[in-house]
């Protein structure tokens, strides 16, 4: 597999990405690459793990090429775990980073630091051509802040703060964060699947 399709239009995730994929010299593709217009996926799954395969096989069936899609988002213990599968749009349409980390803050702001325990979660679902769906799943452990801090990253990435650190992942340089994601995590189990694959 020398090309893959990541089935993405954010543009933070599709350079995340990229450049884990290509220390596995494996060139890939966003949605924002290609010339072809796709249709938008809706994301009607209840789980991280049937939202990527319903976006990994409707645009594989089109393209009829190798398609990795994620869905990916923020799990907070305080708040029965949301925001969850709507990590993207927990604060409405259009999305938008700042209102929806603000909105969890706002949610927690009697919490204790104790109790603010919380984790990135990663489901990978890689669609092949021959019909085979491979699953990989990446967790990152921390905190959710008092406040934001940090602007290297997106997402819910300036209010947590991986498990052994002291600052939030928006304080993290890229090389730092991508050995720690929950991508990254995800990505080094898809890639063992590969060595194994090609041996």
């Amino acid at each position: 597999m020398n090309e893959i399709i990541i089935a993405t239009k954010n543009k933070g995730k599709a350079k995340e990405f990229k450049q884990l994929f290509a220390c596995y010299e494996i060139h890939a593709k966003s949605l924002l690459d290609l010339e072809k217009k796709l249709p938008d996926v809706e994301e009607t799954g209840t789980t991280f793990k049937e939202n990527a395969q319903l976006k990994a096989e409707q645009i594989a069936s089109i393209l009829n090429k190798p398609v990795l899609a994620d869905d990916s988002g923020l799990v907070v213990d305080a708040l029965d775990g949301r925001p969850g599968v709507y990590s993207a749009r927990y604060a409405g349409e259009p999305t938008n980073d700042k209102n929806n980390y603000e909105k969890v803050l706002q949610e927690m702001s009697n919490v204790s630091e104790e109790a603010r325990t919380a984790r990135f979660i990663c489901v990978l679902a890689l669609a092949l051509p021959d019909e085979r769906k491979i699953f990989k799943e990446g967790v990152c452990e921390g905190t959710i802040a008092q406040e934001p801090k940090g602007d290297n990253g997106f997402g819910y990435d300036p209010i947590f703060i991986p498990q052994e650190y002291e600052v939030t992942m928006a304080q993290l340089n890229e090389r730092e964060k991508n050995q720690i994601s929950h991508r990254h995590h995800a990505l080094e189990k898809l890639e063992k699947w590969l060595r194994r694959k090609r041996q």
